[in-house]
């Protein structure tokens, strides 16, 4: 007597469970490998750039501005309110306008431009693009001639200090 019993399986392969089972692993490892890429390549990273040598010899043209603003006697106030910015001199800074970039601490794509023009001695009124927050950076530049250079960044007491008055 044959007590061997013979299985029965003749369903073709694609209808049973282990093949799929073993597909789907690496498939799933296929789909999260692209989903990654297409993450990583959305959310660019705007620290590192691309250009590093040009932005080196820029920042030594910086450097030199800083240091000639610091050998004037030049600095700067920031006052914020809703979208108007208010900027405060001291020093010898002679233009009837200046121009003043905002910049986000992580974000380029945010950063913008904005041309203060003089309202009183001493003080420089511009509309804002869009709201500023602390941390934001910001440079006070003046080209020409006697080009000079202030940076510094937003506080929350440059923002509170406005919204008062």
């Amino acid at each position: 007597m044959n007590n061997h019993f013979p299985r029965e399986d003749n369903e073709p392969w694609y209808r049973q469970f282990w093949p799929w089972f073993l597909i789907m692993l690496p498939a799933s490892v296929v789909v999260a490998g692209i989903s990654m890429v297409v993450i990583a390549n959305r959310g660019a990273d705007d620290l590192v750039a691309d250009e590093y040598y040009k932005d080196g010899l820029a920042i030594n043209r910086k450097l030199e501005k800083k240091e000639r603003a610091e050998a004037l006697g030049i600095s700067a106030t920031l006052e914020v309110s809703g979208g108007e910015i208010v900027v405060r001199t001291t020093g010898p800074v002679q233009s009837q306008q200046l121009q003043l970039l905002l910049s986000h601490p992580l974000e380029s794509d945010r950063d913008f431009k904005v041309m203060i023009v003089q309202s009183l001695p001493g003080e420089y009124r511009g509309r804002l693009q869009a709201t500023v927050a602390p941390r934001w950076h910001w440079a006070l530049i003046k080209d020409g001639e006697q080009a000079w250079r202030l940076d510094g960044s937003i506080t929350a007491a440059d923002l509170r200090e406005a919204s008062g008055g």
